[in-house]
């Protein structure tokens, strides 16, 4: 990689910090005990804060609100999606992403970040992040939304975490005995999750997913897996992809055993255990995704499940320590069988968790009189530091409003975003959806219709401003200004779009579309 874009990013990451730290003067140094896993001490925003009125483009219709009013103004250090475009080289995206095309299938180990799902080399490859910023590897700066699928709910190189594995790498990563941390993390966790009796550690959610699928058949003695068809994914295995668009590889035997049901539609749960009776070993669902439960759907669905035998398990990947720090089960008043956390439990590191009731998460240990369950036994299961991080990422959420951020930020980027909408008419054309901590977009085409050609246009637009943002997921890292500046991004992206509407997107696209990860063919 050529010298100058990377001293080019750094003196734009010193300038950045610079200024704001001058917006930001109500910053303040809080510091937190050791209870923080790291003998540091971090900076919290106070609720004084200083606030500036911010100008709105002139040829865009009135959003004066009150939110926007009362938004920050702009660092001197920004620039404009036209001034970025201009400025913004991917050669080093384009050569490093046709490597890796070469060295791994699909260019890249998770599906979800495949040069297939997103515009061309805008950007290809990243060379590193900081908070909610990540550069690429032509220096060139984005503001980053949806961090690590989700997994990063701190920050980029998040400091008490940093400096807790930095302590525990000099004592080992991976012993032959148990650790120490091992149930020091244990205990934590299930001080969190109080439901839980027992607590198992793995790598991520397909890993947890899968010991909770074996445990319930162990326990039931049924072999069938009931999954909610709205909730796109929940494992790597062949019981769960034999499901989908994508199944190759996995036999029509397997396939056969996943049968599904439909979200807030007790009827159709009902219709399967009438369709297979004694066969359903559990009913594996999230609590909630794009739509909120309607009332007592989840009491409903874990009350089937018991007057049927089946193990109520739910997936609490993305809500867990984002809906709530207990997860979603404290929100909607229901508590699971087994019940699986990963992506936020360590900001990112490698750290997933299978919980649930003694009874049956002890089928997994040796404690008991029944046939023994192979329940999750890997290598690198336990590794110490990814351990260290998930302590500090609990502490953090323990001592810190955390959540209380995610919902405020995320608040300010729908208001904001919503307003730019309406302003524009493009209201049945692009919006978000889900809790505020947790903004997915959607793109509509001219006849109102989901659009993957309009999601690419509408991506590269953001790109092409600075904004890397799958979807609008907050962390805890974005600032008022960060959002603020994504607004002044999404209001090019959206004239654009609006402008595509009404002369069609391939005038205006400059790639490919994106496809969906789920397909039968490349």
């Amino acid at each position: 990689m050529p010298a100058q874009p990377r001293v080019a990013a750094r003196s734009r990451h010193a300038a950045r910090d610079r200024q704001q730290r001058e917006d930001q003067p109500a910053l303040q140094h809080v510091p937190l005990t050791s209870a923080i896993a790291c003998g540091k001490s971090v900076y919290r925003l106070s609720n004084n804060a200083i606030m500036r009125k911010r100008s709105v483009d002139r040829d865009l219709p009135s959003v004066n609100t009150e939110a926007s009013q009362h938004m920050p103004a702009r660092s001197s250090t920004e620039h404009n999606a036209t001034e970025d475009r201009h400025s913004r080289r991917y050669d080093e995206s384009r050569r490093l992403s046709e490597l890796a095309n070469t060295l791994i299938p699909g260019g890249g180990h998770t599906y979800a970040k495949g040069a297939d799902q997103f515009p061309e080399h805008m950007p290809g490859i990243i060379e590193r992040g900081d908070g909610c910023h990540v550069w690429d590897v032509d220096g060139n700066e984005f503001i980053e939304y949806g961090m690590g699928l989700r997994a990063v709910t701190l920050g980029h190189a998040f400091a008490p975490l940093i400096a807790a594995v930095q302590r525990t790498l000099p004592s080992g990563t991976n012993y032959t005995r148990p650790a120490r941390i091992e149930i020091e993390c244990a205990q934590k966790f299930l001080s969190i999750i109080p439901w839980a009796e027992m607590v198992k550690f793995c790598k991520d959610g397909s890993d947890a997913l899968d010991g909770a699928v074996r445990l319930s058949r162990a326990y039931t003695g049924r072999d069938r897996i009931a999954i909610c068809a709205e909730h796109p994914f929940f494992s790597t295995s062949d019981w769960f992809i034999g499901s989908t668009d994508m199944p190759g590889g996995v036999p029509q035997s397997v396939r056969a055993q996943t049968v599904k049901f439909h979200y807030n539609d007790l009827a159709s749960l009902r219709e399967l255990f009438a369709l297979y009776p004694g066969e359903i070993a559990c009913v594996i669902m999230e609590a909630a995704r794009t739509e909120e439960p309607v009332d007592g759907y989840l009491q409903g669905v874990k009350a089937l499940c018991h007057a049927h035998g089946a193990v109520f398990v739910l997936d609490e990947m993305i809500t867990g320590f984002r809906w709530h720090l207990g997860g979603a089960q404290p929100v909607y008043g229901v508590t699971p069988d087994l019940a699986t956390f990963g992506k936020a439990l360590a900001n990112g590191f490698a750290l997933s968790a299978l919980a649930g009731r003694r009874e049956i998460m002890e089928l997994g240990g040796s404690r008991h009189a029944r046939e023994r369950v192979f329940l999750l036994s890997t290598t690198h299961g336990a590794e110490s530091h990814s351990l260290a991080a998930g302590m500090a990422t609990m502490n953090f959420y323990q001592h810190e409003p955390v959540v209380e951020r995610l919902y405020a930020q995320g608040k300010r980027l729908r208001t904001g975003l919503e307003q730019r909408v309406q302003a524009l008419g493009l209201r049945e054309h692009v919006g978000v959806v889900s809790r505020d901590c947790n903004l997915l977009y959607y793109t509509k085409d001219a006849d109102k219709l989901p659009s993957q050609p309009m999601r690419t246009l509408f991506l590269q637009e953001l790109l092409s401003g600075g904004v890397l943002a799958p979807s609008f997921v907050v962390s805890y890292s974005h600032s008022n200004a960060d959002i603020d500046r994504t607004l002044d991004v999404i209001e090019g992206a959206l004239r654009v779009y609006h402008r595509a509407l009404e002369d069609g997107v391939g005038a205006f696209l400059q790639t490919r579309p994106v496809r969906p990860v789920f397909r039968r063919f490349a």
